[in-house]
C-alpha cells in the first residue's frame, strides 16, 4: 500500500515560497490502478517524483508497504527506486544508440529478479523489432519500449507521467489498454498522472488535485473498459 499523511512540497523561489503540494493525504492499495487527474500545475508531477523517490517531502511522510521512505537515506533511496518502481514518461526517455533488446536489457543489470528481455518485448508487441533503434519506430512503438524497459525489472509500483500526452487517440488507447494489462498481469500498483479527464473512467481510483490539493478521492466501482470510453 502507497500512503500519504500531510505531505507538502515547498519550493522558493527567491523570496516567494511555492506550495506545489500542500498538506495531502491519499492511500493506493497494492495491486490498484490509481488516475491521478489535474490541470497543469496541480502538483501531479510532483506527487509523481515524491512517490517515485526521485523528489523529498518537505513536510509530512510517504509509507511504502508501511515503510517510511520519507527518512531514507540517499544510498537506501536508490535501492527503493532500483527495486520497487518503475517510470514511463510522456517523452521515453530511450537510449538512442542502443537497439530495441539493448534498451530492455540494460536495465536488467540493475536486479537479479528480473524478467525474461524477450517475454517482456513480446508481450508489448515488438518482437519482431528487437534490432531496430529508436529512431526506426513510431511514436507508439517508442512508448510500447518504454513500457517493456519500465517492467522488465518487476517494480512494485510503475508510475505514468502523461504516457500518452504525445500520442494520437487511437495510439493512445492502445498504450492505456497495455498499461493496463501488463500491471495485471504481473500484480503491479499502476499510477497515471494525467489531464485528460476521459482517463478517470478506466481508473479503480480517481485521485484529483487543483492548486496542489486534494480536491476528491473517487473509488470507481465499475471502471469501464478503455474501449468503451468515448474519446
Amino acid at each position: 500500500m502507497i500512503k500519504l499523511s500531510n505531505v507538502s512540497k515547498i519550493y522558493q523561489s527567491g523570496s516567494t515560497e511555492i506550495r506545489a503540494l500542500d498538506k495531502v493525504n491519499l492511500e493506493v492499495k497494492k495491486g490498484e490502478f490509481a488516475v491521478v487527474l489535474g490541470p497543469s500545475g496541480s502538483g501531479k508531477s510532483t506527487l509523481l517524483n515524491l512517490i517515485g523517490g526521485m523528489d523529498v517531502v518537505t513536510e509530512g511522510a510517504i509509507e511504502i508497504d508501511g515503510e517510511n521512505i520519507s527518512t531514507k537515506s540517499a544510498a537506501e533511496m536508490e535501492n527503493y527506486r532500483r527495486d520497487m518502481i518503475g517510470f514511463v514518461f510522456q517523452f521515453y526517455n530511450l537510449i538512442p544508440s542502443l537497439t530495441v533488446r539493448e534498451n530492455v536489457d540494460i536495465v536488467t543489470s540493475l536486479t537479479k529478479d528480473h524478467l525474461d528481455v524477450d517475454d517482456i518485448i513480446d508481450s508489448v508487441g515488438l518482437g519482431e523489432r528487437k534490432s531496430l533503434f529508436p529512431f526506426n519506430l513510431s511514436g507508439g512503438e517508442l512508448q510500447r519500449l518504454s513500457i517493456a524497459r519500465a517492467v522488465v525489472k518487476k517494480p512494485k509500483i510503475l508510475l505514468c507521467d502523461e504516457p500518452t500526452g504525445a500520442l494520437d487517440t487511437k495510439t493512445g488507447i492502445r498504450i492505456l489498454k497495455l498499461l493496463k494489462e501488463t500491471a495485471k498481469d504481473y500484480e503491479i500498483t499502476l499510477i497515471i498522472v494525467t489531464h485528460n479527464s476521459k482517463i478517470k473512467e478506466i481508473g479503480d481510483t480517481v485521485i484529483e488535485l487543483k492548486d496542489g490539493k486534494i480536491e476528491s478521492i473517487t473509488e470507481n466501482m465499475n471502471p469501464i473498459d478503455i474501449e468503451q470510453v468515448e474519446w
